[in-house]
């Protein structure tokens, strides 16, 4: 959590725009009891650094949803969720489970949720319809919170509306969802388009992933990468995670096996001489009062400023140890 003095580097350097959230950098989708218990116990070995999603929308079998919806609600009120950071996904809007699921999971566990992510809106009207649905069933349940929402992109029109969904209230990530977004081209775009090299070469999902990593940069929100379906090979992963990072600006990536997570995680890291740097030049311009510095014979002020607060805050996020002075001075 950032600091809340008026000379927070959040407060500083975005007094007009939404800073980006400090999020784990992978996700990681359980859809079992066993597999979120699995998950929970690796989320204390290893730290915060990815979120556990209880599936609700492929996780419960047919004619159960009601019962897997209670499951979720309970897996995530339990002593196994030790550092908060569960969320669920639900079923979309169109399905006659959503309205269920919201009841119960807002009902039962509104006030531990992490984040809510909504699959399938094909477009802005959907999900603004969601969203509001959301909004008016908590309000009217009396939690006293915003659960933040992480709304998926899976189609064409939903990317042409992708600027509209990342600005709804609430919005915290924008997830790409790869194999549903190749399938809606009905074979336009080829099955080799799911998976590298193709997903970051095919000039059509380049595009999408590009207006997508646009939008949330510019609503403040995180885009959240796809899944890496090679789920016998760990490196693989991170070698997407890094592509996905350095190429279209995604902070976040999904997991759906448990070797994925470390390799994500790592990809998603800063460089911690990267770190280091960034933490003295911070330190620096906080004593200056925020007016330009010079540090290893360059000049900063609050453009690169910028730059190097998202590099602490990734920092946190993945696990990297920030410098004890600006650990206290921005994160305390």
């Amino acid at each position: 959590m950032t600091a809340t003095t008026s000379s927070s580097p959040d407060a500083v350097l975005f007094p007009d725009e939404k800073p980006l959230p400090i999020l784990p950098a992978a996700e990681h989708y359980a859809g079992s009891e066993k597999l979120m218990l699995k998950s929970f116990a690796m989320q204390d070995e290893l730290g915060p650094v990815f979120d556990v999603t209880c599936d609700c929308e492929d996780g419960a079998a047919a004619g159960t949803e009601k019962e897997h919806a209670h499951l979720v609600a309970r897996v995530i009120n339990s002593e196994h969720n030790h550092f908060g950071r569960a969320g669920t996904r639900i079923h979309d809007f169109q399905h006659p489970s959503f309205t269920d699921d919201i009841d119960i999971l807002i009902g039962e566990a509104g006030d531990r949720l992490a984040y809510i992510t909504l699959p399938k809106s094909p477009n802005y009207a959907s999900a603004l319809a969601a969203v509001e649905y959301i909004h008016k069933r908590t309000q009217a349940m009396g939690v006293q919170r915003t659960i933040p929402l992480h709304l998926m992109i899976e189609s064409p029109t939903a990317v042409h509306d992708v600027w509209k969904i990342a600005a709804l209230p609430g919005c915290e990530v924008i997830d790409f969802g790869l194999m549903d977004f190749v399938s809606s081209y009905q074979g336009a775009i080829p099955s080799t388009g799911m998976q590298s090299p193709m997903q970051f070469t095919h000039p059509l999902i380049v595009r999408a992933k590009g207006a997508i990593g646009t939008a949330a940069a510019a609503h403040g929100v995180i885009a959240s990468h796809n899944v890496t379906r090679d789920v016998k090979n760990p490196a693989t992963a991170g070698s997407d995670a890094k592509r996905a990072k350095e190429e279209f600006g995604f902070l976040r990536m999904w997991s759906i096996h448990p070797t994925q997570i470390v390799p994500i995680v790592e990809a998603m890291r800063p460089d911690a001489a990267e770190v280091a740097d960034s933490a003295a030049i911070l330190m620096l311009a906080q004593a200056a009062d925020w007016g330009p510095v010079s540090y290893a014979e360059k000049l900063h002020d609050r453009a690169s400023y910028r730059y190097n607060w998202q590099v602490l805050k990734r920092a946190k996020a993945t696990g990297v140890a920030v410098p004890a002075a600006a650990e206290h001075a921005f994160f305390a």
